[in-house]
Parts: structure tokens; sequence; C-alpha cells
């Protein structure tokens, strides 16, 4: 094949994306420091893989923060029709779930893929693991089972990932070498994360591991419905990544956060004081509000951990704490415990094309750029949307 030689660094999907739009006209080398390409997208889909999500796309589109709008042009050529056509493409047909979710009707990302990396084989694209890139000296250096070597190419593309899950490879060592050369980087933050919660050794060791279903949540990022589990050492969970980014960002400011609870979603303030005021004064607590307002088990516990007992024999007040239980949040787990990370690459560290301004001729996509999103499918669809972009910046350049 005639073309240039394109050197894609990191084996996820925003590298293999890349390497399919770029090998139809070039010679495209990908590297991957493990032994495998793709570990982190097969990991994400073991149970149930989201691809993308079906919901109204000018919603979909402001889904991904305050990098949003420099992410829509790369969204709007990838949408999430065309995401499920690519996918219908390799073999994998897909199904929108009850919650709007997006999954392979296989539920797993294994053939997926096989299918992919059949695909890219066949399109002459060569795949090298085990070869960590340790940055730039006329050429990218990487140090691979037979030693060093230097592999010079006509353009580069980073597709690292963060720093979630680092076991996997997205461990953010290329921070150090990339600020070294001045690319602005904004520090990697936990996202969809769980979070630290001062339990009672009593209320840890009674229910670690247990869900809280049916549940109303309220922060900064809004008010959402679902359950989350408690933890050794708080919560973690669907309900919980919601709002994982307003809690993060509020305990940077604050110190110090609290997760709004309702614990009755489907009762009012009124109906649930009338019925607590129903129940005899002198019974248990416990016996009250199983009688007055329905709460049991992981449920009722969570409401005598944080309730002061002064407010627990009021109907009116232990009402309004039911329907709005304050949970403090100390601080999020630590990164490489979250699903995703926050910060990277800054997006005025890099042009229109996703080439890197301090070093022309080299690119980033994926979550190396500073953006983030809640989980549902959001995140893949970036990470393929800007490989995309990346590649059409990369044969842009290219040309000129």
């Amino acid at each position: 094949m005639t073309g240039k030689q394109i050197a894609i660094i990191g084996g996820g999907p925003a590298g293999l994306m890349a390497a399919e739009m770029l090998s139809s006209s070039h010679r495209v080398t990908v590297y991957d420091s493990m032994p495998t390409v793709g570990r982190k997208f097969l990991l994400a889909g073991k149970s149930g893989l989201n691809i993308t999500h079906a919901e109204d796309y000018a919603r979909f589109a402001t889904r991904f923060g305050s990098a949003s709008e420099r992410l829509r042009p790369a969204l709007d050529a990838f949408k999430p029709d065309h995401i499920r056509s690519w996918a219908a493409g390799l073999g994998t047909g897909t199904f929108v779930g009850s919650s709007g979710r997006v999954f392979p009707e296989a539920m797993k990302a294994s053939p997926l893929l096989r299918a992919w990396l059949g695909r890219l084989q066949a399109q002459g694209v060569r795949i090298l693991t085990r070869h960590r890139w340790e940055g730039f000296a006329d050429g990218c250096i990487f140090t691979t089972p037979n030693g060093q070597e230097v592999v010079r190419s006509d353009a580069v593309l980073l597709a690292l990932g963060g720093a979630s899950w680092p076991r996997l490879g997205s461990d953010a060592g290329w921070i150090p070498g990339l600020r070294a050369r001045g690319v602005a980087i904004d520090d990697l933050l936990p996202a969809n994360c769980g979070f630290d919660v001062a339990w009672s050794e009593t209320f840890r060791n009674r229910f670690a591991g247990a869900p809280v279903k049916s549940v109303t949540a309220r922060s900064d990022a809004g008010i959402f419905p679902g359950e989350f589990v408690i933890t050794q050492s708080g919560i973690e969970g669907s309900l919980v990544y919601a709002h994982a980014a307003s809690l993060r960002d509020q305990i940077e400011r604050e110190n110090g956060a609290s997760l709004e609870l309702d614990l009755m979603p489907g009762r009012t303030v009124e109906r649930l004081s009338h019925e607590l005021a129903r129940q005899n004064p002198k019974a248990s607590f416990s016996s009250r509000i199983r009688k007055g307002a329905g709460l049991e088990g992981v449920k009722a516990a969570l409401l005598r951990e944080i309730t002061p007992e002064a407010a627990r024999a009021d109907p009116q007040q232990l009402a309004r704490i039911i329907k709005a239980l304050p949970l403090p949040i100390l601080k999020p787990r630590p990164i490489a415990e979250a699903i995703s990370s926050a910060g990277g690459i800054a997006w005025s560290g890099i042009d229109d094309d996703y080439m890197l301004k301090a070093l022309p001729g080299v690119f980033a996509a994926g979550e190396m750029l500073d953006w983030e999103a809640p989980t549902g499918g959001y995140l893949l669809s970036a990470c393929l949307a800007t490989g995309r972009a990346a590649a059409k910046g990369i044969e842009a350049w290219l040309q000129r």
C-alpha cells in the first residue's frame, strides 16, 4: 500500500476507530502496552455493553459537561444511530433497553471486538502489543519485549486513555512526558466513581453490600431516580455515578458535600406525616417507621444512621427527613477505582483537527482529552467519535 505511515498508540475504542478510518489509504500500526488490545472495552462489556444511548440527540449532545460544545462536531459526525449502523456492519445487532441505553444483542463486547479486529486485519492494520510508549526522541520510543525501539512515522495519534482501571493499561503514564513538551494538561480526577461516607461500625458491618433501591437523589446535577449500593467505605452504583461530578466538584469547593435522598419517592410529606402521627409514640423507632412509612431493612438503617435522635419523635420533622435525607459525603474513591476520569489534555492545547498545538503531527483522542460523561453509552460514544475526528484531522494535515 502506498500512502503515509501512521502510528496509533493505544488499542482502545478511540485508537481502533482511527485505525479503521485511516487504513483504507495509509499504512497503520497500532501499538499497545498490554498483551491484547481492547481490555477496558471488554471489561466494560462483561455485564452488558452500553454501546451508546438512544435518547433525543439534542439532549444526548449536552451530556459531556463543559466539553459538550467542543465535542459537538465530532459527535454530530458519528451520532448514536451511526454507531448502531457501524456495529450492525460488524454483525452486531443492537437493541434499546428500558433506560434508553443501547446494548449489543449478545450483551457482550467480545463478539463485536473480534469482528472489529478481523476487519482491521483485513484492511492491513498491524497491531503490536507489549509495546509501551515512552515518549518522543527523533520518533516514538517504545519499550518492547526485544528492548527499546524508535519508530518514525508521518503522523502519530495518542489514544492512551485516562487514569481509571490502570491495570488494564490506562495508567496516565503519558502525562509527565507531554507536559515536559509544553502540552497543556488538566489534572486527572475520578469520574463515575464511588464516595467515602463515615459509616458507624455497626452499620458498615451489617449493610456493606446491600442495595438501596427505589430512591431519588438530588445534588447540583439534578434529581434522578435509581439505586445504589452500600460499601465498606461508603456508596457506589449507577445513581451515585449520576451525581459524581457534582459531588466531586462540591467537595473540592467546600471541603464536603451532601447527597439528598428521598427514601419514599411515591409518598408525599403530608401523607408520611399523617401516617407517622398515627403511630404509638411509645413504640420503637423501627416499628413506627415500618408501619407509618413502609421503611425497613437498609432504608430504615440509613434513616437511623443519619437522623438525630431528637428528630425521630416529631412526625412532621421525620417525614421531611425521609423525603430529603442528607447523606454526608467525605471524598471520592481513588481514581484507580473509578469507571472513568475527568481532566486530561486541555482543549486549549489542541486545534479543531485534534492535533496538539505544541507537537505538530501528533494528535490525541478518547479519554486523554479533558471531558467526562455519565455511564450509559456516552463514554464509548465520545471515544469512538473523537477517534474518527482525529483520523479526519490526520488526513487533512497530511494533505496540507
